[in-house]
């Protein structure tokens, strides 16, 4: 097979390739140049719109293509706004009186999402009525989200499209998307109107392999005749006056419109695909709904031969508006019922029943109801195959045998933890949208809406508006409730669109309102493009001053990067950190306040890093386990999803993961000792051309033995957004291109961002063509790749599978959600349990740690996905060959080496698991202890007691850890109360629960955290090897500390402690003698006398219940001896949690310790 080209995509005549929908609208413009230039016809492009999903990637793919621009004379715009878009793409259409300059002729492509379509309906409105050139034409690609994946409600907009008398065209797929936008630039240059093509997230986000048929579409325009004159269209040029408007709109609704119909008509928009001799009933349906309507209609046993025989035919309809009349009543002739299949209401449904109605043997028509008037075909969410099936068995159970529907699964409780979008790493979002307490605060459209999906309390948002709305609100809602004042979100993206308007709204009604323009210099939500018209922070203070808002504060992360005297007049610059003291200050001020938090995105801005158009930021953060007390304080400041858990030998500790970090540091403000920093050397990193050099693969891996599979294989694969899932989905369908097969795929990302599920249906054949849908049915996978396990085993994904015949490939790593993130009291379900989950619709599974294999066997985990890729194809889970999924990463062109030797991996872990599990576990390093004698050794009252199993090895590692922390005979005491409770739990019961929770939770009330313990935790070789182990090669090792002394003194923040000042640090360690003496200078401090408060009523408690432990009593003594779990942190929090242990000891029946928030002990 000829080499690959990817840039032939984007060719005239090109060999067969695989687009997106969303790619196939570049197709379709150098499809369309080359069809003018066979004509005669040099014809420029004007394409102009703005980015919104399910077209959010539209502007970012065309200004990535600039020989493709420049070679097919497109000249690319991206608009303000939809409506201002919509406007300059009218105007490309008014040729003025010198004509245009080197071209024949413009077509005019506008682009938006729904709403979009709504802001522009007037522009619309009116180059629909006044017409478009005639050698020009207007496409309007139009972007709905039914499902409100990424939407906040679902959009229908060929009713607003023909309520304007626009034609609206709805393909199904990229072919189609190519081939109806050349009819659409044909229909509109014949009928003076712009013509939609409306793209649906299926489509736009679906990919199939398109040839070169869509080179060879050639338009008919038909001769048209019209009150007995031959009749062509001529364009009007905008009027006033009645009698003149009005004589436009009678060629508008008159020969115009006829044209429509007559175009329809001659170039076969809408195809029959079943035409028995005796039809009975009709299936009519269209675009995405079509196919999966098709599907449907084949996971009942119903295809088209048995369809045929029982009298069914179907009709595919292309131009869903105005309907062609004449096509749909040839069909329904002889019909006894029609059942049209459509998303949403029932406007194709509408059409058809008009259509039919003079007739006199007309057929019933049903669709979103049925022949008793129940409802029928869903006129909610999406249609997809799975959702019509039951219809299908209600229409076609009298006329045609059906396969048994297959048994009804169990159900399983939802999970308590699910995956739900969140922000990325980093993001500015996770600090700027909290709000002080006792205030309110409104949404918008962006990504800071995202924090309406999650547990935080301290965003205190009460709802949203439409984009360009934010704020205008509460001038409705401001002279009926008690609230005097609340904060309004606003990115600086939606500001330039249309919410600057919003604004000035509410200082012209003098509404007290803080809005917080949230800058980060991209439009993030879809892809970090530039805000078109965007100005300065400097010009947007002068801006906004100059429009009558009050007092303006922007908080900076970065405050160093602006002048003061280039704001407006009384305008405040602060750093971030200031922020709760901004919105005090603001929302104690009338009218109308601005806060401008200013922080570049965080995804921006490790794409601009990694491109070395920013710089790299030197400093990286690190947590070292032994000091964290997992109390989630940083999480809470930082919101942060590169804090995560980490379970460790001492109980769930917190960690930074380096690999998803973008260095925003908000996580270094946390309450904790904790912190440490290093440096790396920028260019050391930027001289690495590529990742580590993987280990070599210890023994050949044959090819794998399963045949090649006959028939549309499925796979579904499962993950979170922003770790390459939709990459791996393109490099399979490559892959199966490549190895000659049809393809077609489908990608579900939504609001995913980061954290957020990603849902990837693939589908391909190796012997014939595809079924019709690019989306798995459920009960229909053949494979599930669970690259998030998490994913894979909500109920939503489940069921996709089928236990007699899904095989699925696991990877059993672990990645904290958002809400784990914020409240560490949350934990998502266990890997054994999501196992079993996973097994209810599986037949086989093959786990690999794939993050952490990867790291270990590759030294990075950017390679991870083609590891798990790897043992699904060796495996047979994924049958596509392997040396096809091999060219396409080296198609792909992105970390080759790594990610073709991680495929040779997963593909070891199937063919000799053997000798993979021997190879990870040599390759995986571990931050070992300092070397330790036998405990018994140090501590020789270990020798003496009589505990076992797990309760000895968790009393013989902390035993020594406490002559770390004070002496022997601190240790030797802690032995004597772990034994004296194994003793008393072996005279009433075999479990060593008692024992074991005894021993971890003694050892954390005797060796809290002091001045001397922290320094001895951070000033011992293991806290070197932990930062080198985080960040290999960083430098100049900092403990960032906010010692409680100097805290009293009156300092703010944390200093940073290196060289000399780490040598005081470690002189502290031996003053440990002087802990809870009358010379110590830090046992005064009311944390200090708490903790000792805690240890004393701990042991007396623990002694009593222990002295009448029974049967009866056991779970009750667990249950204490577990309870200072929930002591963790330092200082304050310390203090807060220590309130919540007294409640829970209350509800034990148990009399808390004697301790008060100020004084220690009471």
């Amino acid at each position: 097979m000829a080499a690959y080209d990817l840039d032939a995509r984007f060719r005239t005549e090109s060999p067969p390739a695989l687009l997106t929908g969303v790619q196939a609208i570049a197709r379709f413009l150098v499809e369309q140049r080359a069809l003018d230039l066979r004509h005669g016809r040099d014809t420029g492009f004007f394409v102009s719109g703005y980015q919104g999903s399910p077209l959010g990637g539209v502007d970012k793919m065309l200004s990535g293509m600039p020989d493709v621009l420049r070679n097919n004379a497109i000249h690319f715009q991206p608009g303000l706004n939809e409506e201002l878009a919509a406007t300059a793409v009218w105007g490309s259409q008014i040729e003025l009186p010198g004509g245009f300059t080197e071209r024949d002729g413009v077509v005019g492509v506008w682009y938006g999402k729904g709403p979009g379509v709504d802001r522009a309906t007037d522009a619309l409105r009116h180059m629909a009525m006044y017409g478009v050139h005639p050698r020009g034409g207007v496409v309007l690609l139009v972007g709905d989200d039914p499902a409100a994946k990424s939407s906040t409600v679902p959009a229908v907009s060929e009713r607003s499209l023909a309520a304007l008398g626009i034609p609206v065209l709805l393909p199904r797929n990229a072919t189609e998307v190519v081939t109806f936008g050349l009819h659409a630039v044909a229909l509109s240059r014949a009928c003076g109107t712009p013509v939609a093509v409306k793209i649906v997230a299926d489509v736009a986000d679906g990919a199939w392999v398109v040839d070169d048929s869509v080179s060879s579409v050639e338009p008919v325009t038909p001769p048209m005749v019209w009150e007995e004159r031959a009749w062509t269209y001529t364009q009007s040029p905008p009027v006033v006056g009645s009698a003149r408007v009005v004589a436009v709109e009678a060629d508008f609704v008159g020969p115009r419109a006829a044209m429509v119909q007559a175009y329809a008509g001659v170039n076969d928009l809408d195809v029959v695909r079943l035409s028995p001799p005796n039809p009975r009933l009709g299936l009519i349906a269209t675009g995405p709904a079509y196919d999966s309507l098709a599907q449907a209609l084949l996971d009942v046993g119903a295809d088209d031969q048995v369809l045929a025989d029982h009298g069914i035919s179907a009709l595919r309809i292309g131009l869903i508006h105005p309907l062609d009349v004449a096509e749909v009543r040839d069909f329904a002739r002889g019909l006894e019922e029609v059942f049209v299949v459509e998303d949403k209401t029932s406007f194709l449904e509408s059409q058809v029943r008009d259509a039919l109605y003079d007739l006199d043997d007309r057929p019933r028509v049903i669709g979103k109801r049925d022949r008793l008037g129940h409802p029928l075909v869903p006129a909610e969410g999406e249609l997809t195959p799975g959702r019509l099936i039951g219809p299908l068995r209600r229409v076609l159970g009298d006329l045609v045998p059906l396969a048994a529907p297959p048994p009804e699964r169990v159900s399983l409780p939802l999970l308590p933890i699910a995956r739900t979008p969140y922000f990325c790493s980093g993001c500015p979002h996770n600090r700027s949208t909290a709000v002080p307490d006792g205030s309110v605060a409104a949404g918008g459209i962006g990504c800071h809406t995202l924090v309406t999906l999650s547990r935080r309390t301290d965003s205190a948002v009460t709802g949203f508006t439409q984009m360009g709305g934010e704020g205008a609100q509460w001038i409705g809602q401001a002279p009926f409730t008690a609230t005097q004042h609340i904060f309004q979100n606003l990115g600086d993206g939606t500001f330039w669109h249309s919410g600057q308007l919003a604004v000035q709204a509410a200082v012209a009604a003098g509404v007290n309102v803080t809005y917080k323009l949230l800058h980060n210099d991209v439009v993030a939500m879809t892809g970090a493009q530039d805000a078109e018209g965007a100005r300065g922070i400097a010009e947007i203070t002068h801006k906004l001053a100059a429009e009558g808002v009050g007092q303006i504060i922007v908080v900076a992360e970065e405050p160093e990067r602006h002048r003061l005297r280039d704001f407006a007049t009384g305008t405040l610059l602060w750093e971030r950190e200031r922020l709760d003291e901004a919105q005090h200050r603001l929302r104690d001020a009338p009218g109308v306040t601005v806060l401008i938090y200013d922080q570049h995105c965080a995804n921006d801005a490790r794409r601009q890093r990694k491109r070395g158009t920013l710089p790299t930021r030197t400093t990286r953060v690190i947590i070292n386990e032994d000091v964290c007390e997992g109390c989630g304080d940083c999480g809470v400041k930082s919101n942060c999803l590169s804090v995560q858990p980490l379970p460790t030998e001492f109980g769930d500790k917190t960690r930074i993961d380096q690999t998803s970090c973008n260095t925003d540091y908000s996580c270094l403000e946390g309450d904790c000792p904790a912190f440490m920093t290093v440096e790396i050397d920028p260019e050391a990193k930027r001289r690495r051309t590529d990742l580590p050099i993987p280990l070599p693969i210890p023994l050949p891996v044959l090819d794998p033995t399963w045949s090649v599979p006959a028939g549309t294989q499925s796979v579904l694969l499962t993950g979170v957004g922003g770790t390459g899932i939709v990459t791996v989905n393109q490099v399979l369908a490559t892959a199966a291109l490549r190895a000659g097969y049809a393809v077609e795929l489908l990608d579900q990302i939504g609001l995913a961002q980061k954290a957020g599920p990603v849902i990837g249906h693939l589908r391909f054949c190796a012997d014939g063509p595809l079924d019709p849908s690019n989306r798995v049915s459920p009960g229909e996978a053949d494979a599930i790749l669970a690259f998030d396990l998490l994913a894979a085993a909500d109920p939503s994904n489940l069921r996709y599978g089928d236990p007699t015949r899904t095989m699925a490939v696991v990877s059993t790593s672990t990645t904290p959600t958002g809400p784990e993130v914020y409240d560490r009291s949350l934990h998502q379900t266990g890997t054994d349990e999501l196992l079993d989950r996973l097994a209810t619709a599986s037949v086989s599974q093959h786990a690999v740690d794939m993050l952490a294999d990867s790291d270990a066997l590759l030294g990075s985990t950017t390679a991870a996905n083609l590891l798990l890729v790897g043992a699904a194809v060796q495996s047979g889970a994924l049958r596509l060959p392997p040396t096809a999924v091999e060219e396409a990463i080296e198609i792909n062109g992105v970390a080759v080496a790594a990610n073709k030797a991680a495929f040779q991996w997963g593909r070891l872990s199937v063919a000799h698991p053997t000798a993979y599990e021997k190879a990870v576990a040599q390759a995986n390093p571990k931050v070992q202890s300092e070397a330790k004698p036998d405990p018994a050794t140090l501590v020789p009252g270990l020798r003496a007691a009589t505990f076992e199993g797990e309760t000895r090895r968790l009393a013989g590692l902390r035993a020594v850890e406490l002559v770390g922390f004070a002496d022997l005979a601190c240790a030797e005491d802690y032995v004597r109360v772990v034994d004296a409770v194994w003793r008393a739990e072996r005279s009433v019961t075999e479990r060593t629960d008692l024992s074991e929770a005894a021993a971890r939770y003694l050892y954390k009330l005797t060796a809290y955290k002091d001045e001397y313990e922290v320094a001895r935790l951070l000033t011992r070789p293991r806290a070197k090897a932990l930062a080198e182990a985080a960040v290999p090669g960083g430098t100049d090792l900092t403990f960032k500390l906010h010692p409680p002394m100097l805290r009293a003194m009156g300092r703010s923040s944390k200093m940073g402690f290196t060289g000399s000042a780490q040598a005081a640090l470690k002189a502290l360690v031996p003053m440990k003698r002087l802990r809870g003496t009358a010379l110590d200078p830090f046992g005064r401090a009311h944390v200090r006398k708490v903790e000792r408060e805690l240890l004393r009523h701990y042991r007396a408690t623990l002694h009593a219940l222990v002295g009448e432990l029974s049967l009866e009593s056991y779970d009750r003594a667990v249950a204490f001896a577990e309870a200072p779990d929930l002591v963790r942190g330092y200082e304050d929090i310390k203090l807060r949690n220590v309130e919540r242990y007294a409640v829970r000891l209350a509800e034990l029946g148990i009399a808390p310790p004697a301790v008060d928030r100020a004084g220690g002990r009471a």
